[in-house]
């Protein structure tokens, strides 16, 4: 679960930039960039962000030495507090590892011409075998290669894309004027809706708390948040400026861009492997369809790792089986890894583009898990009801806007205000109601006893 607590700043560093660059940077976020622009960047903004606040978060969170983010819930808050996170936290890293087994399927269809639904299959398969063998410890290992994949393969790709669009005259002449403005076309809320979604999902990230945990000491936590900052704001930049560059090349294409101005998502969502595919150098294709393998791999081994220790730690050895063996409680753990991959590879037909699919997910952590989590070691005054609630409240928000824009409901109002129901703006409501509960429920309760918030604070 935490590969010893033995792992340096080199590899720690590595596996948080696998970790966060997934499909959703490579398919969603190049889709977004493609369909408006550079404006795409929002959605990696808020990592930004993130990470610079996490940098000061990361010495504390290796200090208290648990094993998940449940862990941390049920020692500032209650039990409770315990179960809906880990339910929290399965929901969206099924969503997420859901999507990487479509992009996996993506991947082999553009190489191949196989069954996109056989890809996702066979990329389910190989990545539930890639994580049983060594947890925490393989995806560890293997992360620093992964790593430099990744970044080699988007460094070589980016100029070799901008020369096959024409350079950027060419580029900024066939694209419209609004793809290289701060906010693009969709204006300036949908972009905000992009920014907190992922700001507020890396600051509640579990697999990175559970990484901080596998960290040497507090000093090698810290300073592999610095590696962090570096390698996410290179590649997520480098994703979105070759998606830009790549929709010069495809802008006139039916498949595309339908004549009524209309974007085809699923095709747009897929630029980076037909770069690859069709408009690289023979070599340069590699490297870049390599680095998306690196890309679709190391995130889903870990969004399947880490709903495995929550069901392993929270909830069968805390509730069902106290005193199970440490071999007991890995071998749950490995048959969890394969039930949650099969239950993955079914949600992965329920959304219509992995954008959406990331934006759900980050939701269910940002919203349900973050305030709570964040609150924990910033605010003393937080009660545990406050922190239970809030859980609640955020999931039970996120849940509702889901099933509502599946029913077909395209808004919902509120008098003088109309709320849209697009996942852009999933956030707003859910985020809401979970950090209004939090604070008013504080504020109206008993404050907790010193034995709750001391071990935050030291």
């Amino acid at each position: 679960m935490v590969a010893g607590r033995r792992v340096s700043a080199l590899f720690l560093a590595g596996t948080l930039v696998c970790t966060w660059i997934g499909s959703g940077s490579l398919f969603g976020g190049a889709g977004r960039a493609f369909r408006n622009g550079f404006s795409a960047l929002w959605m990696s903004a808020g990592a930004w962000l993130g990470i610079v606040i996490v940098y000061f978060l990361a010495h504390r969170v290796r200090r208290i030495s648990q094993y998940t983010v449940p862990d941390i819930l049920e020692t500032r808050y209650t039990p409770a507090a315990r179960l809906l996170g880990t339910l929290a936290i399965v929901i969206a890293y099924l969503t997420i590892a859901s999507y990487q087994f479509i992009g996996g399927g993506r991947l082999l269809f553009i190489l191949t011409g196989l069954d996109p639904l056989t890809g996702r299959a066979i990329t389910a398969g190989l990545v539930v075998v890639y994580t049983i063998f060594a947890g925490m410890l393989s995806i560890v290992a293997l992360d620093l290669i992964n790593g430099l994949m990744i970044t080699s393969g988007v460094l070589i790709a980016l100029p070799f894309t901008l020369k096959a669009a024409g350079g950027i005259s060419n580029v900024t002449k066939i694209l419209p004027p609004t793809h290289f403005t701060v906010f693009g076309t969709p204006g300036v809320a949908p972009a905000i809706g992009l920014f907190i979604p992922t700001l507020l999902l890396l600051l509640g990230e579990s697999s990175m708390y559970q990484k901080f945990m596998s960290a040497r000491d507090e000093k090698t936590a810290r300073r592999a948040v610095v590696g962090m900052v570096f390698g996410v704001i290179f590649v997520e930049s480098a994703l979105v400026a070759t998606a830009v560059f790549g929709a010069a090349l495809y802008w006139n294409d039916p498949s595309f861009v339908f004549g009524n101005g209309q974007f085809a998502t699923r095709a747009t969502e897929t630029i980076i492997l037909q770069i690859g595919r069709y408009h690289l150098p023979f070599l340069a294709g590699i490297f870049l369809l390599t680095g998306s393998v690196a890309i679709i791999f190391s995130t889903a081994n870990t969004f399947l790792m880490i709903p495995s220790t929550s069901l392993a730690r929270d909830i069968y050895q805390r509730f069902i089986h106290p005193h199970a063996s440490e071999n007991r409680v890995v071998r749950f753990q490995r048959i969890m890894i394969l039930l949650l991959a099969i239950i993955a590879f079914a949600m992965s037909s329920f959304f219509e583009s992995i954008l959406d699919m990331a934006l759900y997910a980050y939701t269910m952590v940002g919203a349900a898990i973050t305030p709570a989590l964040l609150t924990a070691f910033l605010w003393r005054r937080v009660t545990e009801l406050a922190g239970t609630l809030s859980i609640a409240f955020g999931m039970a928000a996120t849940i509702l806007f889901a099933v509502l824009h599946t029913l077909g409901f395209e808004s919902v109002s509120f008098g003088f205000f109309e709320l849209p129901l697009s996942y852009d703006y999933i956030i707003y409501p859910a985020a809401l109601v979970s950090v209004l509960s939090l604070f008013l429920i504080s504020y109206f309760t008993s404050p907790s006893n010193e034995q709750k918030w001391r071990p935050f604070w030291g």
